[in-house]
């Protein structure tokens, strides 16, 4: 049953990436790349102005020992930042009131159930890091100070996770979603597990994906806030309309995290290094970059460039979050709401589980959705722009978030076509011809 179970695992992990040669070139650049990527990124941000040419010379000059000498060491305060970020937001996550939500079910019949507690988490953790900082208790520079050395933790940690979990798929997985596909490269990269878990509540892509990383988004942007508060006396209004998008950001996420549990994150990545190292390193360290390089380089906008930024971004997150919600209604009703004032047009599709049942699903081809089919990400796209641009263009490397976002979100959409190809079929040569552009409508 076992070996059954890996070989349609093996084929439904076949259906949803690229070409064998594109996924390992893609798989080896970014085990190797990403971590000292990681360390660059910090270095340029807080140590060589921001200037990419600034360290390029240096390690023109000094070649891999300059490297290893700007590369810091993980320290114990590092450490135990760490570790007391991580069981508070643990703690959060098993102990706070919950309401029970149930996941999509699974190719082979499993269907998740999770405690929906994250707007209480989310606003627990800002609440108490304030009040620390506050009252005296804990002052948030120190975050600040240390961050080359708890992103040093982070990488050689997390890494360490990310075997832990393959040896837990292999070993003891938590649900029939496990399987291997015969490479030890690929399982430990795309993961062993759709929904590891510990014991029967603590799901481990939860507190990874959201409760780690999307939270330490948060966080960090304070840190960074606070820390150009501390060292000028004053926070810049740049600093001020990055740090108001991301939190107005990260709380739409919050408020939408039962949705994001539907998405392909949770529902159809699995846990590996690519999901989970990627949230618990690249999220803390890349996303929140463009707050990073603010703090010494602060920029006057002026109150309209200020406010027209704002409004500009607050705009492009709700439209992100209308998407979210208008797709999520549409399925809670099964299909029975109303999409901009009158009901909407569907599909209806048929697909077979791995374990051979026909199940139904509805197909959205109204409102957002009848735009394009990843519509989304446009605002998405243009949100991290709008909480990047205080920065201005001195510097090319506060943007490499959102160059990075635009190719994350257009493979992503090209992968969960492939997806939904192979899952449904002639149903959904019916969904593309109705809704022909995948991302930008009229052009891709």
């Amino acid at each position: 049953m076992k070996k059954k179970t890996m070989e349609k695992s093996k084929s439904a992990n076949s259906d949803t990436v690229h070409s064998p040669l594109v996924t390992y070139a893609s798989m080896i650049s970014l085990l190797t790349l990403c971590p000292p990527f990681v360390i660059l990124l910090w270095y340029t941000m807080t140590s060589a102005d921001g200037s990419v040419a600034q360290t390029w010379n240096y390690l023109k000059q000094n070649g891999v020992q300059g490297f290893l000498h700007i590369w810091p060491r993980p320290t114990a305060t590092a450490c135990k930042i760490i570790v007391v970020y991580a069981v508070f937001e643990a703690a959060l996550q098993l102990l706070l009131p919950a309401k029970t939500v149930y996941g999509p079910i699974s190719p082979t019949g499993h269907r998740p159930v999770y405690k929906a507690n994250g707007v209480a988490a989310y606003l627990v953790t800002l609440i108490t890091y304030i009040a620390l900082w506050w009252f005296g208790i804990f002052n948030p520079t120190i975050v600040y100070d240390h961050l080359g050395e708890i992103y040093s933790a982070l990488i050689f940690g997390s890494f360490v996770f990310c075997i832990l979990l393959y040896i837990k798929g292999l070993l003891a997985p938590s649900s029939t979603d496990s399987g291997s596909s015969g490479n030890i490269i690929i399982d430990f990269y795309w993961g062993m597990e759709l929904y590891p878990r510990i014991g029967k509540y603590f799901d481990i892509k939860v507190f990874t994906n959201c409760r780690f990383g999307m939270m330490s988004w948060a966080v960090l942007a304070l840190t960074y806030c606070i820390k150009q508060y501390e060292e000028n006396g004053k926070v810049s209004d740049s600093m001020l309309v990055n740090t108001a998008l991301m939190l107005v950001y990260v709380t739409k996420f919050f408020w939408w995290e039962a949705g994001y549990w539907n998405t392909m994150d949770i529902a159809h990545d699995r846990a590996g290094f690519y999901i989970c190292w990627g949230c618990l390193v690249w999220v803390p360290s890349v996303y929140t970059s463009p707050g990073m390089y603010l703090v010494n380089h602060p920029v006057n906008l002026g109150i309209e460039l200020a406010l027209s930024i704002l409004l500009a971004g607050i705009l492009c997150i709700f439209i992100n979050y209308d998407c979210d919600r208008q797709r999520q209604e549409f399925r809670r009703t099964n299909g029975k709401s109303t999409v901009w004032g009158k009901a909407p047009s569907k599909i209806e599709a048929s697909y077979t589980t791995t374990t051979g049942e026909t199940k139904r699903s509805l197909l959205l081809t109204a409102g957002w959705w009848g735009l394009s089919r990843h519509f989304h990400y446009v605002p998405e796209i243009l949100a991290a722009f709008f909480w990047t641009v205080p920065a201005l263009f001195n510097h090319f490397l506060p943007y490499f978030y959102v160059i990075f976002l635009t190719i994350l979100l257009f493979d992503r959409a090209k992968r969960d076509d492939d997806r939904c190809r192979s899952k449904y079929g002639k149903y959904w040569k019916l969904y593309c011809d109705k809704v022909p552009y995948r991302i930008i409508p009229g052009i891709y």
